[in-house]
């Protein structure tokens, strides 16, 4: 199993990546519909390495104080979800895998949860009017770009939250660290405010203050 010994490390060798390969290139529930692209190769390649780990995802924290409250985050974010998410396990195997794949990937857990309420209302096999799939409803193209053209793997929970965590990261380095655009362009709507409003207000209702 993947094994890390602090959050930081992952998120930013994710985070160079992406950024160093994008310097070569100068719906109701309102459905992911991202638009295929032009890509550079190299930034093609970086994505295919964010998503190509198929293990599941373990931490470890070497710090006591951190484990903390990693534990009371997943608590509180367990109470909360509960009336989506009935079933306790997979709650908090949902919960413990979107903590890992947004750290992994430079994002505020909440914000991901905040974007997965307004893209599929938590919805696993949730799939859009354009075909967009799973919990962060990513497009059947992305298989085909970046993985190994099994777009039925995009309603299993890990690779959905490890392509939806990685493209979203990439948009957000595509606009230079503007998250309004990025999640814009996330949605297929780049300019329109109705998808970054909905996320941004989701994204508070998540958040966890220690």
């Amino acid at each position: 199993m993947l094994h890390f010994s602090s959050r930081r490390l992952q998120a930013s060798a994710l985070h160079l990546l992406l950024a160093a390969a994008l310097g070569a290139i100068s719906s109701t529930a309102i459905a992911g519909n991202q638009k295929e692209e032009a890509m550079a190769d190299a930034v093609r390649v970086a994505l295919a390495k964010a998503v190509s780990e198929s293990r599941p995802p373990r931490v470890s924290f070497p710090d006591i104080d951190e484990r903390i409250k990693y534990l009371q985050w997943l608590g509180e974010m367990s109470s909360r979800l509960k009336k989506r998410l009935p079933d306790n396990q997979t709650r908090l195997e949902f919960l413990e895998t979107v903590w890992y794949e947004s750290k992994r990937a430079g994002l505020e857990p909440a914000l991901v949860l905040g974007l997965i309420q307004v893209e599929s209302a938590f919805r696993k096999y949730a799939t859009s009017v354009v075909g967009a799939r799973g919990y962060m409803q990513v497009m059947p193209f992305w298989s085909r770009v970046i993985g190994d053209n099994d777009a039925k793997k995009l309603f299993a929970m890990q690779t959905n939250l490890r392509y939806g965590c990685a493209i979203l990261r990439m948009y957000i380095d595509m606009e230079g660290g503007n998250l309004y655009l990025a999640l814009g362009r996330y949605n297929g709507s780049r300019g329109q405010p109705e998808y970054p409003n909905a996320v941004l207000a989701a994204w508070k209702r998540w958040e966890y203050k220690a």
